[in-house]
């Protein structure tokens, strides 16, 4: 059980820039990856981008160039700084951290989903 809280979403205007914030409840555990997806209104959630444990990042293709992933591993925390906000960007975030985590004697794997923060890009 490992609790992922997201920050940082709001409105916009085209050409702008947010920082999206999301970090973990707890600091004793191992990540593999940790990712942004997001789903805009009517659409299926999709991958934007992800970072593994060594820092290799792969972004989807609509944001490269102005997304940018990065964690911090002692705050357990991963960001996403997107820049020139577009309208079509419009969506709501979703934070995720897959990995394992010790409960008591216990080695338990994860896959943890923040509550999603909602980004909004005016025309």
């Amino acid at each position: 059980q490992v609790q992922l809280v997201e920050s940082g979403g709001g409105l916009v205007q085209a050409g702008g820039s947010l920082r999206l914030s999301c970090a973990a409840s707890r600091t004793f555990f191992s990540i593999n990856a940790m990712g942004w997806y997001r789903q805009p209104p009517g659409k299926q959630r999709e991958l934007v981008a992800r970072i593994t444990t060594s820092g290799s990042t792969i972004y989807a293709d609509s944001v490269k160039g102005r997304f940018t992933i990065s964690k911090d591993d002692a705050k357990k925390t991963v960001y996403l700084q997107m820049n020139s906000l577009k309208p079509e960007d419009t969506a709501v975030y979703y934070c995720q951290m897959e990995g394992t985590y010790y409960s008591g004697p216990f080695l338990r794997d994860f896959d943890s989903w923040g509550q999603g923060t909602q980004v909004t890009v005016s025309s």
